[in-house]
């Protein structure tokens, strides 16, 4: 699914109804009846046998524009739903527009009660009536906002996040950026976002994942193709998306086909990172796992790890130029070789690294300290050029050191970063966060909406890396293989939340999951091609 920032959609908005020929009103009221059924989704949800709206309270909060009369629209719908709605114009009457203004007409039609904001006079009934509210509905600001809320809204907004009921959001929460997702003192907090025609950047960038919640896309009946503009690059990953890239096994298939990995890990006090990249490469469907790692660990890792074959390399504490000869050797029949994990940052190293770039054809994978020894002399990703494809997976810190910029320079400008990036080094870039990014040569970027807060603990990197290596030794593209890993990674997550929340769990169980994972992506894929 592609993702779009404002202008982008405002196109697709404006062909739709200039070259198709939809009213706008039209698409207002289909935008309205989405938010309705997703505040009836919600009902059968905590209440299974309760499917009616009648009796309910609701409180729309609604601004001026167009995100204004969808939030109206909403109102007279949810009031013809038999549910008690009360409408609080941010707005006066008179600056309501179009369709807008169509809207306030019909709603106040309506038994529905509408009051002006028009200052602190009216802020202890809204307190009241958010504290009795089953439903809140936030149409105050939609994808035109930028900058900070007005004064007077925020304070009304604060009530908003104290608010008991259901918070649903119109298109974005109001306070969020469409396009930087970028919150400059506060925001609607949400539990649904429901966003209309394509999904925004802003829900994917910057503060937008902490504020939208679930977000749920709807067409609001625009033509499928019109989605299909070549000039957005911008995309999400999904179950239908990444299910095609899964590669299929042969019922005559043993471990030789199913890929050869290479390794290069492992330091004095990580051999952890090792064996963990390890597991997530075996737990990714890995026929074969090779491991060069120092003598000084090649123990500990082999005792760790026994599917594994270790290759030590010369070196008690860390690899070291010694360790060449042991790699190219066995590399030779290998289909993919990932490098990093807890291997140290010794300086001797990065005549290693400069081989590996310029002699080793098959796809390669550099992370953690195989990012650090590059950033100390970036001329060595030019050596990679046309000699094979190169992935990357930095987290901030790493990409801050690789761009020479501080890490909050990265945070702000994460998406334009990587695809530039992408494009200058001819490198797949996975630059990892609370929404990961995948950035292609070609221009393209992936949002990876699986994963939760409980992957921030040590060794989870490790296991994406390994997972990556996998998908690329079994014949995956590069772009394919690191969307795979990153959405099964998240995914796996997910399925130890369903368990334990959003902390608690360890990389380990993170690794042991992936099968889970990619098992419920099979079932689910199944599911729908059997209707």
């Amino acid at each position: 699914m592609r993702v779009v920032n404002a202008e982008q959609m405002r196109q697709i908005e404006e062909k739709a109804m200039h070259h198709y020929g939809i009213p706008s009103i039209l698409l207002m009221e289909n935008a309205a009846w989405a938010v309705v059924e997703e505040i009836r989704r919600w009902v059968v949800k905590t209440d299974k046998s309760e499917k009616d709206l009648s009796g309910r309270k609701a409180v729309i909060l609604v601004g001026k524009g167009n995100n204004g009369g969808d939030g109206l629209a909403v109102a007279r719908h949810l009031l013809l739903e038999g549910m008690d709605v009360t409408v609080f114009l941010f707005v006066s009457l008179k600056e309501l527009k179009g369709d807008a203004a169509v809207n306030l007409r019909l709603f106040q039609g309506t038994t529905g009660k509408c009051f002006v904001i028009k200052g602190e006079n009216q802020h202890r009934l809204t307190r009241l009536a958010l504290a009795q509210a089953d439903v809140v509905v936030d149409a105050l600001f939609g994808i035109g906002l930028r900058g900070a809320l007005p004064s007077l809204v925020e304070e009304y907004v604060d009530e908003v996040n104290r608010a008991a009921g259901f918070v649903v959001s119109i298109d974005l929460p109001s306070g969020v950026e469409a396009n930087t997702g970028k919150v400059y003192r506060t925001a609607i907090h949400a539990q649904t976002t429901v966003t209309f025609g394509l999904p925004k950047w802003g829900l994917f960038l910057g503060e937008g994942p902490d504020y939208c919640g679930r977000v749920v896309v709807d067409p609001i009946s625009i033509p499928a193709s019109y989605f299909e503009d070549e000039s957005i690059s911008t995309f999400v990953l999904t179950d239908d998306v990444v299910g095609k890239m899964l590669p299929i096994r042969s019922l005559k298939g043993h471990k030789g086909t199913h890929g050869k990995g290479i390794l290069v890990a492992g330091a004095k006090g990580m051999s952890g990172a090792a064996v963990l990249a390890g597991r997530g490469a075996l737990r990714s469907g890995l026929g074969l796992l090779q491991i060069v790692t120092p003598e000084g660990i090649a123990h500990e890792v082999d005792t760790a790890i026994t599917e594994a074959t270790i290759w030590s390399a010369p070196g008690d504490d860390c690899l070291n130029v010694d360790a060449w000869p042991v790699i190219i050797e066995r590399s030779e029949s290998a289909q993919a070789l990932a490098v990093g994990p807890g291997l140290g940052q010794n300086p001797e190293f990065t005549s290693v690294l400069k081989e590996i770039l310029r002699s080793i054809r098959c796809p390669v994978v550099l992370d953690a300290d195989a990012l650090n020894l590059v950033a100390l002399e970036l001329g060595l990703l030019g050596l990679r050029n046309a000699i094979g494809p190169l992935i990357l997976t930095p987290h901030p810190g790493e990409m801050a050191r690789l761009c020479q910029c501080s890490v909050e320079e990265v945070e702000n400008n994460r998406l334009d970063l990587v695809v530039a990036k992408a494009v200058e080094w001819e490198a797949v870039i996975v630059l990892k966060g609370s929404v990961t990014i995948i950035a292609s040569p070609d221009g393209r970027a992936f949002f990876n909406p699986t994963g939760n807060p409980g992957l921030g603990t040590g060794g989870t990197g490790d296991v994406l890396t390994g997972s990556i290596l996998a998908w690329l030794a079994q014949g995956v593209a590069p772009l394919e293989a690191a969307c795979l890993g990153v959405y099964l990674h998240g995914k796996a997550a997910d399925v130890l939340a369903e368990d334990y929340g959003w902390s608690g769990f360890t990389a380990s169980e993170v690794a042991d999951k992936l099968p889970k994972a990619r098992r419920e992506l099979e079932l689910e894929l199944n599911r729908r091609i059997r209707g």
